[in-house]
């Protein structure tokens, strides 16, 4: 609840001051952003885990139906070769009628297990389609998670006036609005590196203290305090240029 201002008793005293309670905002400011971070490395954490056991179950089954297609094209192969013996013992006597009669039976179990190996190729390919399944509900509950960290992080843009976007691979714009109270149009941008230097590319308009800050970046890592010391920085070098 915000405190009710009294301005013509404030206005009486010696050094009158608002209490605005800025580290209440700031402090359930952090707690929400570290909250928000914990979620979406915990979230990253999950899909690569399950992309990894994707890639391993798509390598196996991959080299199972290779293994099982040159079983296939070796039995054909010996197929072919059986009939063509088969042709030629048909001129050949009577003894050479026994050969034909083994040989008919070796075919006979070769197509058994042609058989045999067709159906196992069907199971593979009920196994692939119920796999293919999973990774469409998968695909559909990933869409549904960042639907929802979305909404999210529009929400915590607008409490914090500044709004985030890539523009490139690992860098990424920063938009601080609210920063001039005469002129809610006027903004700040940063443009920063998030590789492991956390480098400042550009900077508008000039911030000179945007230099320690993206060095005090890079020794500590954390993200959420750079934007509230940027934000900060930019309010205050408006009041000194005013």
């Amino acid at each position: 609840m915000l405190p009710r201002i009294d301005l013509g008793q404030l206005l009486q005293q010696p050094d009158p001051r608002i209490d605005l309670r800025e580290h209440i905002f700031h402090e359930s400011t952090h707690n929400f952003l570290k909250a928000l971070e914990s979620f979406k490395l915990n979230a990253i954490s999950s899909i690569s885990d399950r992309r990894t056991y994707q890639t391993t179950e798509k390598k196996k089954m991959a080299e199972k139906t290779q293994h099982v297609e040159a079983e296939i094209n070796r039995c054909k192969v010996k197929e072919i070769e059986l009939v063509a013996d088969l042709e030629r013992e048909k001129t050949e006597r009577k003894d050479a009628e026994l050969s034909v009669a083994a040989y008919q039976r070796q075919l006979a179990s070769l197509k058994d297990k042609c058989s045999a190996i067709q159906g196992e190729i069907d199971q593979y390919r009920a196994i692939t389609d119920n796999l293919r399944r999973e990774k469409n509900k998968e695909r559909a509950t990933l869409s549904t998670f960042a639907s929802q960290v979305s909404s999210e992080l529009i929400a915590c843009e607008r409490h914090l006036s500044c709004h985030i976007e890539g523009i490139g691979p690992d860098k990424l714009l920063f938009r601080f609005s609210d920063i001039d109270p005469e002129d809610d149009t006027r903004e700040g941008t940063v443009v920063l590196d998030v590789t492991h230097s956390y480098k400042v590319l550009t900077v508008s308009p000039n911030l000179p203290a945007v230099a320690v800050l993206s060095s005090q970046l890079a020794d500590s890592g954390d993200i959420n305090w750079f934007i509230n010391q940027v934000q900060k920085a930019f309010i205050e070098n408006w009041v000194v240029t005013r």
